[in-house]
């Protein structure tokens, strides 16, 4: 038992029955710091929108009393006319306009925390993220898919930001107060899978230039289900849930580039945005804690 232990009268850690391996090769990143995508086309980002989550808990066509083979032929001519359309009007009136930045950072652990330097050499801390640790007896950390201080080996980690951008969201909002209630769930819900479609398209690109995306499951649905190497975490779910460590995120990014700021409450703005940290471990995936 440490001294710090013996102080708050805690045991010593448990270690885990399933440890994280630390010879994976850690990728080379074609550049350090941060790049923005200033325009995304919404046609690209189509395939990795989740229309199963769109149309079942966004837009409410469930319909329990179909197989999955059923609805989805349902779906394929009574759902997707009506998604088609949103897409084509946004095409054509500019309504979602996608944009992103993301870039990699040298980065260690040290316990539960996430070191990021400035720059491999100095090695001049920038940002510092603490992450809960599991009860169970995986007793996963994010922190752990990141070589350690004491390894002396420098790894990378990237995070990303992304955005529909404010117009889409005023689009939603004036039909709503028009009483267009229809057309309203309509657009809030393609903004929002939208917004994770453009998160699942540049996480796709940083796998690619990390030089590993041919691991990727080859059907977009089985990979949307986190069928590749390594893992997003989008901060205020368990495993990173301090909304508030996204300010950092927005600082080493460059944020305001592409207009998103942090509003009250340590939401981002416009409301239709995400940031994520990325890992490339082969073991990061997604846990609870």
């Amino acid at each position: 038992m440490t001294e710090l232990e013996a102080d708050h009268g805690r045991q010593p850690a448990v270690e885990s029955s399933d440890p994280v391996r630390r010879d994976n090769p850690i990728p080379i990143p074609p550049f350090w710091g941060a790049r923005v995508i200033e325009h995304v086309s919404l046609r690209a980002i189509v395939p990795y929108i989740n229309r199963n989550t769109l149309y079942k808990f966004q837009w409410g066509f469930k319909a329990p009393e179909m197989s999955p083979q059923e609805y989805k032929a349902w779906a394929r001519t009574e759902v997707d006319p009506i998604f088609n359309r949103l897409v084509a009007a946004s095409e054509a009136q500019s309504i979602l306009q996608p944009k992103a930045v993301y870039g990699y950072f040298p980065a260690q652990s040290e316990g539960d925390d996430l070191i990021v330097y400035t720059d491999p050499e100095s090695r001049q801390e920038r940002a510092r993220f603490t992450f809960p640790r599991q009860k169970t007896a995986r007793r996963r950390c994010i922190a752990d898919f990141f070589r350690p201080v004491d390894s002396g080996e420098m790894d990378v980690v990237a995070f990303q930001l992304v955005t529909v951008g404010q117009h889409a969201a005023d689009h939603a909002r004036e039909l709503f107060h028009g009483d267009q209630y229809q057309e309203y769930l309509y657009w809030h819900g393609l903004n929002a899978e939208g917004a994770e479609g453009l998160a699942e398209y540049i996480h796709k690109q940083i796998r690619a230039e990390l030089g590993f995306a041919r691991e990727d499951a080859r059907d977009i649905q089985a990979m949307i289900k986190q069928e590749y190497r390594g893992s997003r975490y989008s901060f205020g779910y368990p495993a990173c849930p301090n909304l508030h460590d996204q300010h950092k995120i927005l600082d080493l990014l460059g944020a305001e580039r592409i207009g998103v700021v942090m509003g009250d409450e340590d939401q981002l703005w416009p409301e239709d945005s995400t940031s994520a940290i990325v890992a490339h471990h082969p073991q990061a995936k997604y846990f609870g804690v």
